[in-house]
């Protein structure tokens, strides 16, 4: 079982060293579509992710259509502070991508339109913006690797 976790147009490399790391720990793979806010020699990004990085299957994209169309059968979930629903809301199945949008702006609203019915939002007070991007990434990550029973983890 692999979780796959997706990040749209990352923009801050100490958050993408932190889910390099989550990812990690976790089996997770790291799909990234471009453009990405850094370089992937970003020393920022190398420390965040500290010793990690042999750990972690990453794949590029250029765009959310190409990711999308190599796995058509995929189980897509999006990630957004728009969501009427909330993450525990959901039965994650195996193989499933948690998508994340870029820290200052979220996922495309018209990515979020088309599949409504995939949108899961974490709760918070109202006054509360959005989480750090690595924060959510490993709340929902972590809330799907429960229901697998945390399977391949000790």
């Amino acid at each position: 079982m692999t979780l796959n976790v997706v990040l749209v147009e990352p923009e801050i490399p100490q958050n993408t060293g932190n889910i390099v790391r989550t990812c990690a720990a976790t089996g997770a793979k790291l799909h990234l579509v471009k453009p990405l806010g850094f370089s992937t020699e970003d020393k920022y990004l190398k420390r965040a992710g500290l010793d990690y990085w042999h750990l972690v299957k990453i794949y590029y994209y250029d765009s959310i259509a190409e990711l999308m169309n190599r796995y058509p059968d995929g189980n897509f979930y999006f990630s957004t502070t728009k969501a009427g629903k909330w993450y525990t809301e959901f039965k994650y199945e195996k193989d499933s991508f948690l998508f994340f949008g870029k820290e200052t702006a979220g996922l495309p609203v018209d990515l979020l339109k088309s599949n409504w019915d995939r949108c899961v939002r974490i709760p918070m007070v109202s006054e509360a913006r959005s989480l750090n991007l690595s924060n959510a990434v490993a709340i929902i990550l972590y809330e799907a690797l429960r229901q697998q029973k945390f399977e391949g983890l000790k």
